[in-house]
């Protein structure tokens, strides 16, 4: 289902969006920043066996053991070798914490609900389109706004 609920479209209208703007690939993507905990340097993951080949490992962060999932390979697209630019993103998802591994984060913005459409076809198609809020316009580029309930969701399953 590559559209924006009507109902979700209507709400989203008049509001006023704080993202964290982060990069995979080439790509720039967008989160609600009320969902991003913090963002650390990549930090040492340990491995888990026989783990689906996106969860990357675990991680102690202050005492607490957080899943980290690597976006790349759960969008299935290509890997980028890690960077000094390499972040986590550690959001927190009706109390599920997870880190998720991107390329690098840019900034916060913050963005017109009436700036933000339903996501393309096309990108529906590379993307499972349940990953995807909408695609936000800026001035001089777009960003893909991910739904991370249902990215987290699905991989708690």
């Amino acid at each position: 289902m590559a559209k924006v609920s009507e109902t979700y479209k209507d709400h989203i209208q008049d509001d006023l969006h704080q993202l964290v703007v982060f990069s995979l690939g080439v790509e720039e993507f967008g989160v609600n920043i009320m969902q991003v905990q913090e963002i650390i340097r990549m930090p040492d993951i340990t491995r888990i066996p026989r783990a689906p080949d996106y969860i990357k490992g675990v991680i102690n962060l202050r005492g607490k053991i957080i899943v980290v999932m690597d976006l790349d390979k759960r969008f299935g697209m290509s890997q980028k070798a890690l960077t000094d630019d390499s972040r986590v993103v550690v959001v927190d998802i009706e109390g599920t914490v997870i880190g998720l591994v991107v390329d690098s984060v840019s900034e916060v913005i913050r963005l017109q609900g009436s700036n933000i459409e339903q996501t393309p076809e096309i990108i529906s198609q590379k993307i499972n389109a349940e990953y995807l809020k909408g695609v936000g316009k800026l001035e001089d580029r777009l960003l893909i706004l991910l739904d991370l309930e249902n990215i987290v969701n699905e991989t708690a399953k």
